[in-house]
């Protein structure tokens, strides 16, 4: 296997952050149009707040069945989980670049950064 060069990992995590910026606005931006079509004219509650405590296999399964129905408000949260993931996905990239370099102390310390986020991901602070 031909060895990875940092220049080439830098290159991939660019491109990573990008795309993964650019679609996730498209797809809120679709999500929004698609809502100010369907509820535009509606008069919105603001005094009244229901709190919505979900775990996140709840939150991606009501957002997956919402877009299978067409409601442009899962849309516009599936753009904003994406936004979420991708500075994600640059960290599993860089462990999967480091673990190419076989340079075990980035590992380990990646490996650390992803066990954080993956543990705020699911407890939460609440």
């Amino acid at each position: 296997m031909e060895k990875v060069k940092d220049k080439d990992l830098q290159y991939v995590i660019g491109n990573l952050l990008r795309w993964g910026v650019w679609s996730s606005m498209a797809i809120a931006l679709l999500g929004g149009a698609i809502y100010l079509y369907r509820h535009g004219q509606e008069i919105v509650n603001y005094p009244r707040f229901e709190e919505q405590d979900h775990d996140m296999l709840a939150i991606l399964k009501d957002i997956f069945h919402g877009i299978a129905a067409g409601h442009g408000r899962s849309l516009i949260m599936l753009g904003i989980i994406l936004l979420f993931a991708t500075p994600v996905m640059r960290v599993v990239f860089s462990l999967i670049g480091f673990a190419l370099e076989k340079d075990k102390l980035y590992v380990v310390i990646t490996l650390i950064v992803l066990t954080i986020i993956f543990v705020s991901i699911q407890g939460g602070l609440g």
